[in-house]
């Protein structure tokens, strides 16, 4: 049996994981600052005496600083092109919206039961008008082929533990898609 959506040992190891990805940029650009500067300190560093001192602070602790500073605010240059003057980002938002199929062409299943009752409401409402009970008819199609995707399986398993009682036969779909449904994960149990 699948662990519930609920799950709290799934919740508190994702909260954890969110939390490293949160930290990873700042944490990233401490490391980076501080590893470029003692490379680049490395190379620099046979430049002056070993007893000079700036303000009575030594010398090699001031380059130290003014390097990752330097660093420092060099990534942070490269952060800022990157968002104002070369906006990849956004480029990166269209290319992730484009290979999402949840987003141009497939339908959740929960996005397949409110198209399925608005093509309902609006067939009943336009009894008249062919055109648009055309329409209705190829938005059932689109909604009839969401149930035929292992999402849909899986959303009718949760619900039916989730609820405590078996999603019943949606009317906005063919006569007996949730009886197939159940039939098919039946089926996919006992062959595992």
């Amino acid at each position: 049996m699948s662990a519930s959506p609920d799950s709290p040992s799934k919740k508190w190891l994702m909260r954890q994981f969110w939390r490293l990805q949160q930290s990873q940029a700042v944490i990233s650009l401490l490391f980076w600052a501080t590893t470029l500067t003692l490379l680049i300190y490395a190379r620099l560093e046979h430049r002056w005496q070993a007893g000079d001192e700036y303000y009575g602070i030594p010398t090699s602790y001031v380059v130290m600083m003014i390097l990752y500073v330097g660093v420092f605010v060099f990534v942070l240059f490269i952060g800022w092109l990157y968002d104002k003057i070369f906006q990849f980002w956004k480029e990166h938002q269209n290319v992730v919206l484009e290979r999402n199929p949840w987003a141009t062409y497939q339908l959740t299943p929960r996005d397949a039961m409110i198209v399925g009752y608005l093509s309902k409401l609006i067939r009943a409402q336009n009894q008249d008008d062919e055109r648009i009970q055309k329409e209705c008819d190829w938005v059932d199609k689109w909604v009839s082929a969401t149930a035929e995707l292992e999402v849909f399986d899986r959303m009718v398993k949760e619900l039916d533990v989730i609820l405590g009682e078996p999603v019943p036969e949606l009317h906005f779909l063919p006569e007996g898609t949730v009886s197939r449904v159940r039939k098919r994960m039946e089926n996919k149990e006992d062959e595992l």
